[in-house]
């Protein structure tokens, strides 16, 4: 497989990576039809993996290549990985209050944003939908950053990053699909916005590895803003949601193993 992304142009490596990524959300939404319910225990223990793997993520496929990157240039090597970063959160904190949203598990009446009039199913699609976009970003830079020759990128890496966001993409997909089937909807209704909220992440994929070919001097801050969304969205909503159950040391344990997954594939294949 290794042989056949290097023939391929970055932003063809990115858009074929997260057209994966989604299809392991299809996948997990499609539990739908075999199931009304999922263990609320099992569920929260895959969120904690899907955070773990986040986390994990955003340390050693992000933040490490973009300090690596900045050492030796005009500014300390800190500078474009912490402004990066918290320029991540920032970005994500804003389309957070600008987006209606509504995150899982919660009534129709706390919803998110701008009020509005919409669907309760659209909203939960939405707010999974914000995290795909970090997701999406992610993998596109790091595609992008592996096309620069940089050593601490490389297409292995950007790769190992696409299957570990892959695997977590699972559970968002179940998170999703289930609660609308339980609500009432129809199993095919409830499958089609499950996958819809990982629809972002090609698109977010493309715009990022086009930017950082386009524009390689801004390649450390692109690798760390990422970086800062992911860490947004795992803070934000994805620990907290694990938790909200009660099985506190399950969805610990969960994230605790996601991070090891995701630290021995970047680590393995990178």
């Amino acid at each position: 497989m290794l042989e056949f992304m290097q023939t391929l142009s970055p932003i063809v490596q990115a858009l074929l990576a997260t057209l994966f990524t989604w299809g392991v959300t299809a996948l997990g939404a499609a539990v739908v039809f075999t199931t009304r319910e999922v263990s609320r225990k099992l569920l929260d223990v895959m969120l904690g993996f899907a955070g773990g793997v986040m986390i994990a993520a955003s340390f050693w496929s992000l933040l490490a290549p973009a300090i690596e990157m900045s050492e030796g240039g005009a500014l300390p090597a800190w500078v474009p990985a912490v402004s990066g970063f918290l320029l991540g959160g920032i970005f994500l904190r804003i389309i957070d209050r600008i987006l209606p949203h509504l995150h899982l598990g919660f009534p129709r009446s706390q919803a998110e944003g701008p009020k509005t009039t919409w669907h309760r199913a659209i909203l939960l699609v939405l707010a999974i939908t914000l995290h795909n976009i970090p997701e999406g970003l992610a993998i596109g830079v790091a595609f992008g950053a592996a096309a620069s020759g940089i050593p601490s990128a490389s297409l292995a890496g950007a790769i190992a990053l696409a299957i570990g966001i892959g695997l977590q993409n699972f559970p968002e997909g179940i998170a999703v699909s289930v609660p609308l089937r339980r609500e009432g909807m129809t199993r095919l209704k409830s499958f089609w916005y499950g996958q819809l909220s990982a629809a972002v992440e090609p698109i977010a994929a493309v715009i990022g590895a086009m930017a950082v070919i386009v524009m390689r001097p801004l390649l450390p801050y692109a690798l760390s803003f990422a970086a800062g969304a992911m860490i947004f969205v795992v803070v934000e909503e994805v620990i907290p949601e694990s938790q909200r159950g009660g099985n506190t040391d399950l969805a610990t344990l969960g994230a605790m193993v996601g991070f090891a997954v995701m630290m021995l594939l970047d680590v393995a294949l990178g």
